[in-house]
């Protein structure tokens, strides 16, 4: 039994800018985990007095208020996940990179250099984080998918008994949906790049974290109803916590 109860630039209309309007932008907490949302992928974590950088793009405008990474981790070589320019800018000497080997392919050499490799099924012990990286893809999986299985990562990563699950791209493929512990996670529901919200929420209650952040939300047609995933996701348990912040304060 499981422990844990626990790219595209587009035009929105007048409505879906009142209904982002509406949702939540306070940053919340789950056992001295903070998740700030920065952008669409992008997002900043602070735990137990270290901070750990997602994805981080924007380049250092973005960042400029905002507390220097310990530890950064890249899921994908798309360019919403990935931004070399931004990885130099808001790198210290003694940030800690990781990312798949894909995404090391991509970089400048002066931050491959550096750079820990962590391919699908792999652990790395950080500061104190324990990060394990987590197979992204899209199903049913095929060679022309928008992601395929063993480039990107998602990640767990777990600290003092916390246990936060960074999903990146991916659909709500056996990976997730057999995840146990989790307190934290964030999950994408965004087509035709990874979910619907009715799959996300369906592999959500089959995983049962204690807190799901909607995130990466942003498709072809404009928002995903984060509303409606927060509702199919409550109404098969009410002990998941939803928490709605705003990815997408450009709108």
């Amino acid at each position: 039994m499981k422990l844990a109860k626990i790219k595209n630039q587009l035009n929105v209309n007048w409505f879906l800018f009142g209904y982002i309007g509406r949702i939540e932008e306070r940053p919340m907490n789950n056992n001295d985990v903070e998740i700030i949302p920065i952008s669409h992928a992008t997002a900043i974590l602070n735990w137990n007095n270290k901070v750990l950088y997602i994805d981080p793009i924007g380049g250092m405008e973005a960042f400029k208020d905002k507390p220097q990474p310990d530890i950064i981790l890249v899921t994908d070589i798309h360019g919403d996940h990935l931004s070399a320019e931004t990885l130099e800018a808001v790198s210290r000497e003694n940030t800690v990179l990781i990312v798949p080997q894909a995404v090391s392919a991509e970089l400048p050499s002066r931050l491959a250099g550096r750079a820990i490799i962590l391919n699908n099924g792999k652990t790395t012990v950080q500061n104190g984080f324990s990060i394990q990286a987590i197979p992204m893809y899209n199903l049913p999986e095929s060679e022309d998918s928008f992601h395929t299985k063993g480039r990107g990562n998602g990640y767990v990563i777990e600290n003092s008994g916390t246990r936060v699950y960074i999903a990146g791209d991916t659909e709500d493929i056996p990976e997730m949906r057999s995840l146990e512990n989790i307190n934290i996670a964030l999950v994408p529901m965004n087509l035709p790049f990874t979910m619907t919200v009715e799959s996300a929420a369906d592999a959500v209650l089959d995983f049962q974290p204690t807190q799901v952040y909607p995130y990466h939300y942003r498709g072809r047609d404009g928002l995903s109803d984060v509303a409606k995933f927060k509702e199919i996701v409550n109404a098969g348990n009410s002990d998941i916590e939803v928490v709605q912040l705003n990815w997408y304060p450009e709108l």
